[in-house]
């Protein structure tokens, strides 16, 4: 069942819908610029929609070029615990950092940036990879009155299902759209976030965005 939006209570998150997730991008998702104009057709039915951008430094520690020997996609054991290693992508201020030309959101209101530390990743749009330190972002919506967090965008099985759980952590209900979302699929992970998802609470919807 769809849910209702709550125009004053609900707030979307779009997550990272950026080139470099894209087709031809460095870390592209498969069909991931799909998701784009369903974003922003979906941010027609909010009152409050927040972007988030993935903004990397040159030589992040999450980057495989930044351990001798590495290669992308092995996991490494950082002082936070695991972290799976990536190619380089999403500098900051360059064009595969930028949003997908695509995404013509609408509503916004919050563009937050993360995954700027040199030293630690960020897949959720709340903390760092160490899921304790904060972005600032469960702040702001708890001070704005929102309850009710709906997600879409890339990845399904890493920024959006980590952003998913945390919302759940911090008090929200949290809705991830899934017919706005791209998975990456590694090793089996979509299967796996959605029975993460659903171990937390997380619910997920298909709109009929096509």
């Amino acid at each position: 069942m769809t849910p209702a939006i709550d125009v004053e209570a609900d707030i979307l998150v779009i997550v990272d819908i950026q080139n470099d997730f894209c087709p031809g991008g460095a870390l592209a998702i498969p069909e991931g610029d799909t998701v784009a104009p369903l974003a922003g057709r979906l941010s027609e039915r909010f009152a409050h929609v927040i972007l988030t951008q993935d903004w990397h430094p040159p030589g992040h520690s999450s980057f495989a070029s930044a351990h001798a020997g590495a290669r992308p996609y092995e996991t490494v054991q950082m002082a936070y615990g695991p972290q799976a290693l990536w190619p380089d992508h999403c500098l900051q201020g360059t064009k595969g950092a930028d949003f997908h030309p695509a995404l013509a959101a609408r509503n916004v209101e919050l563009i937050l940036r993360k995954g700027y530390r040199l030293q630690i990743d960020s897949y959720s749009v709340f903390f760092e990879n160490d899921r304790r330190t904060p972005t600032g972002l469960g702040g702001y919506l708890h001070e704005r009155g929102f309850r009710r967090v709906f997600l879409a965008g890339l990845a399904f099985d890493f920024c959006v299902l980590w952003s998913a759980e945390d919302a759940c952590r911090l008090g929200f209900e949290a809705v991830v759209i899934g017919d706005a979302c791209r998975a990456l699929d590694v090793d089996g992970s979509a299967a796996a976030a959605r029975a993460r998802m659903a171990a937390a609470g997380v619910e997920i919807v298909n709109l009929d965005l096509v």
